[in-house]
Parts: C-alpha cells; structure tokens; sequence
C-alpha cells in the first residue's frame, strides 16, 4: 500500500510517453487530399496503402508518407485508386480503435482520480492517527502454534498451572458444573531468564483463543490519561473477543506500589494502575477474560494487584536445577550437530545457578565457536570454552601482563585454589589460570558437586576465606597487597554484610536488618531509610569486620600450612598458565614434598 501511489506516478509518465511517442509518429505523415493520393498511385510513386477505417495512409516509394481521409464505407475505387496498380492493405476500423482511445484518454483520468483518493485518505487517517493515542497497540495472536508446552524443558509445576488454565479455556462447562471459576488473573515471577515469557508464548500456542500480547510500557506515553485510555480500550477488545487472555509482559513498570509520592494523584502510571484493578474487578468485569502477567520484581508490586479477585494464582519460577538444566540444552541442542562425545550431563553439573536464557546462549555460543573453527559438530571443548565465555567473560588473549605482574597473578590465584581446596565447606577447584577473561587478570574456578538450596554459617565464613586468600597469599610472599583483590574482597564483605544483617549468623542476634524503607522513585540507594538505631548500626559493623579479619586469618593459617603446594602451584602458572582437571589434583595431592596432602572432610 505504501509503494501504490509511486506506481501510479510511474504508469502516468509511462502513459504520457507513449501518448507523445503516438503523437510524433502522427507528425511524421502528410495530410493530403485524397486525389493527390489517387495522381500519386497513378504516376506509381505509391509502394503501398493502408485503409484504417475512413483514413487512408499511402507509403510512397522514397518512404514517405501521406494521410487522407475518404467516406466512412466508400471503396477507394470511386477516388480512381486502382487496387490492380498498387498494394491495399484494409484493417478491420474496430481492431485497437477503442483500446488506444482508452489509453490516451481514460488511463491517465483513472490514474489521477486514484492517485488523488489515495492522498485524501492518507491525510485523514494521519487526523486520525493524531487522536488515536488512547488505541491499544496490544498484538494479537490467535491460535499460534509456534511454541508449546512440549518445547519447554523443567518447569514442571509452572506449566501445570497454567495448564490448568489452557483446559479451563478450551472446557470452561467441566468446571462451571463444579462451581469453579476461572482465575482471573495469573502472576508469573522469578529470576530474569527464566522462562516466563516463553510460557506465556506457550500459553497462547495451546489455548486456541484469541491472545492478546503487550509490554506494560506500552500503556505509558507522554500524554496524560492516555494509559488509562490504552487500558480501556485493550479489555474492549478482549471483551469483544472473549474467552481470550491478555500477556501484560513486565508488570512492573506500571504495577509499582503507589503513594510514593512522586507525580501526586494525577500520576500518569498510577492512573493507568488504578485502570487494570477497575477491569480486572469492578463492576463491569468480563469473567471469560484472563489476565496472564510476568514480572521479576514481585516485591515492588502495588498490594491491590496481589489480591484474591485480581491476580488469583501466583506462579513462581525458579532456576533449573541439574535434571532440569540438562533437559534444557537438550532442547536447545536439537538443530545443533552435537559430537557422540558430547555429555550434556557434564554441562549441567558445570552450570549452577544460570537461566535457561543463560543456557541456550551457552549452546549458541559453542555452535560459534565451532563454526569459527570450520568443524562439522560441536565438541565437548566448543561447549567447556562456551562456559567460560558465558560465566567469566571473553578471553583476552591481546592483554600481555609483564613478567612481575604475571607472577604476582599466579600466587594471587593459587592463594585462592589452595584455601578452597583445603577448606572443608568450599566447592571443589576445577580450573585455575592467569590468562585475563573479563576485567580480571586472572581466575579460580569453582564447580558444586550438587545444587544447594540451603547453606549455613561455616559454609559462608570458608567462602570468605577463600575470597581473602588471593589477598592473604600476596601479602604473605611479597609483603604487599595490590589492587587485584578489590573485586574479592567486595564479594567477600558482601557476604559478610548478608549473614549479619539478613540471615541472623552473628553475635548481634537472631534479627533481620535487611528490610528497609524505601522511596522508590529516588532508587535503592539514595531512597533507603534504616529502621534500627545507631548502637545496632555499630554492632553491625563490627560484626562484618570480625567476619571479614577472622576469614583473612583463616586463609593465611591454609596458606602457611600448604605453602609448598602453593609455590609449586604458582610456579606452574607462570610456566602453562592454566592449570585444571588431573594435573590441578596431582599438585595437589602431591605437591608438597612427595606427601599426599588430603582434602579434609571436616
């Protein structure tokens, strides 16, 4: 439609060229009257004639030519034009006569005629567009099968709910013989990543009802009353089209508690807010209307919202465990030629706490670096180098670090590997090395032998300890700390902070500190208000610290105990500059005088 009117204005040059290429040729021929024909066909100048109706073209034999018109159904012959003296060629008068007449003169008045409605009606759909802001502009799928439940993996207990929804939808009298009503509302949050969006695709492919989809930010412009209008309008559809479910994907932007004093009451987002609690349970609710929403951000949500009556059932979703993980790259590995060597297990186990977002860029991720390297399949090294490309950053290969930091970055990690290896409540060393990935120079990684759900106190302290014990390790064999522990020891005061002021582990006593007053529109930070006095503020504080003092002394007293295995560790570092698997464990188990130094098991 927005190429028409150029393809208009392209048959109408047309049109005129071939009209003027007509007339030229026209000019070309004399008019003459018809006896100067007849004296020419007479003294045979005449090759041919041409009888176009009444209009008779003579070809003179220097090819020039003259028109003359005669009778309409009179024959030559009576002009003394003698058909047995020259050749007469006669054209049936109605063959093109009026097609070309409709060429010449109807095209081009049809063409304006269309070319001028199609500017009228562009002008008044812009008059329209200009009061059309409080129009929905929620997209609409209706029965959509491009995602199912069945191209989900894990999310067992999710998918069972909203199932429970998609059979409601499709046998709504199975239930209403019971007396049970359909939900009205759905809250899907979890972590980012973790699959609402995609359920939500998944619920619009099973259910077979018209299917609404729209981000919450879409209901906000700049104009005022225009969300709430948006709002309106997109239940009116809904209404229209019931049953059918409405997708309002990040609910957060607009379902933010209010009374935060920003904007007071004439707030664009909360008057838009107040709209959905009016549709979902006023007076004139639709109870074939689902309303299916998705945020990570639960605990920002306005209490309306959360009701019985507005949003009925909340669906949690949580990250993968392992089962789930590796049902996961299952169906991510699907369209990827995966070698026979691949154990998709082994990627599991070594992907703890990551998002099947994160895990589908994991495989993606090999499949590119198996492209790169002109391979026919991915390997089991294309999706180990996957990991460490998704957890801890692109290689650096074009950082260099001189000789006396390359050394200082190896004792800095094997301070690391050595404290989490003898520590007896840390995860186990997979991989350590000194080539830079990321902002840092170096790394230390550890891999969970399970997933874990609940962690105690000497868990954390240890972790602390192993944060600290890059630190500890150059302050011991340099006599100097540098700059390269600041992201450990942030981690580290952070955990410490948690199991004060969160999870209770401290002296200061069994008490939360981590739930605050805030004013949402200045930010966590700048917003936050402390519910507890300045003594507690102060025992806090020095709850941390003895925390933070005690780890660093307990990876120093590690440290001092397996400093063989440590120097030999550091050594090797600089040598390879990546140590892992069967070499890491030998220094290890062998690295300090010939002697076996075990693990203890606390």
């Amino acid at each position: 439609m927005k190429n028409i009117p150029y393809i208009i204005i392209i048959l109408i040059i047309a049109s005129a060229v071939w009209g003027l290429a007509g007339y030229q040729k026209n000019q070309e021929v004399k008019n003459v009257p018809i006896s100067q024909i007849s004296r020419d066909v007479k003294n045979h100048q005449v090759k041919e004639i041409n009888v176009e109706g009444s209009r008779v073209i003579a070809t003179l034999k220097n090819n020039k030519k003259e028109a003359a018109y005669k009778e309409e159904g009179a024959e030559i012959q009576i002009y003394g034009i003698n058909p047995n003296d020259v050749t007469v060629n006669v054209k049936n008068p109605n063959s093109g006569g009026a097609l070309m007449s409709f060429l010449y003169l109807g095209l081009p008045i049809i063409l304006f005629v269309v070319l001028f409605y199609i500017m009228f009606r562009q002008a008044r759909s812009g008059n329209t567009q200009a009061m059309s802001f409080g129009k929905s502009t929620a997209r609409l799928f209706s029965g959509s099968k491009q995602v199912t439940f069945n191209d989900i993996a894990g999310l067992i207990e999710p998918k069972q709910e909203l199932l429970e929804i998609v059979e409601f939808l499709k046998q709504p009298d199975k239930f209403h013989k019971l007396g049970a009503e359909i939900p009205k509302g759905v809250l899907l949050f979890g972590p980012a990543g973790v699959g609402k969006t995609l359920l939500a695709k998944a619920v619009a492919g099973e259910a077979g009802v018209p299917f609404y989809s729209l981000s919450a930010s879409e209901f906000v412009e700049m104009f005022v009353g225009v969300g709430a209008s948006r709002v309106r309008d997109l239940f009116q559809k809904a209404k229209r089209n019931a049953p059918c479910v409405i997708f309002i994907d990040e609910l957060d932007a607009i379902g933010r508690q209010r009374g935060t004093g920003l904007g007071g009451s004439h707030d664009e987002r909360e008057q838009t807010l107040n709209q959905i609690l009016v549709e979902m349970d006023g007076f004139e609710t639709d109870s074939r209307v689902i309303v299916l929403a998705a945020t990570n951000r639960p605990d920002v949500l306005d209490p309306a919202l959360l009701r019985p009556g507005r949003f009925d059932r909340k669906v949690v979703l949580d990250l993968p465990d392992v089962k789930e993980r590796e049902a996961i790259l299952i169906v991510h590995g699907r369209n990827k030629p995966l070698a026979k060597a691949v154990d998709l297990k082994k990627i599991a186990q070594a992907t703890p706490g990551l998002s099947g977002a994160d895990l589908k860029n994991i495989m993606n991720e090999a499949a590119i670096l198996a492209a790169q390297s002109n391979e026919k399949e991915i390997r089991q090294s294309d999706l180990d180098s996957s990991i460490e490309k998704t957890v801890l950053g692109p290689e650096r290969k074009s950082h260099v670090m001189n000789q006396e930091e390359k050394k200082i970055a190896a004792y800095h990690e094997a301070g690391h590997a050595v404290v989490g290896r003898f520590l007896p409540n840390t995860d186990p060393i997979h991989k350590v090395s000194v080539v830079s990935r990321g902002m840092a120079l170096g790394y230390t990684w550890s891999l969970p032998t399970e997933d874990k759900r609940l962690y105690s106190k000497s868990k954390f302290e240890d972790e602390i300890a192993q944060l600290l014990g890059g630190r500890a390790s150059e302050e011991t064999f340099f006599k100097e700390i540098t700059t390269g522990a600041q992201n450990d020891v942030k981690r580290a005061t952070k955990i410490a902070r948690e199991m004060v002021t969160i999870y209770g582990m401290s002296d200061v006593g069994p008490i939360s500190l981590g739930d605050r007053d805030e004013l949402v529109f200045l930010g966590r930070e700048l917003g936050e208000h402390k519910n507890y006095s300045e003594q507690l503020s102060a025992s806090v504080d020095r709850a941390i610290i003895k925390f933070m003092e005690d780890g660093e002394l307990k990876a120093k007293d590690v440290i001092s105990k397996h400093r063989v295995i440590l120097e030999n560790l550091a050594k090797h570092l600089v040598e390879k500059e990546t140590i892992e698997g069967e070499e890491l464990e030998k220094i290890f188990t062998n690295g300090g005088k010939g002697k076996t130094a075990l693990k203890p098991t606390g």
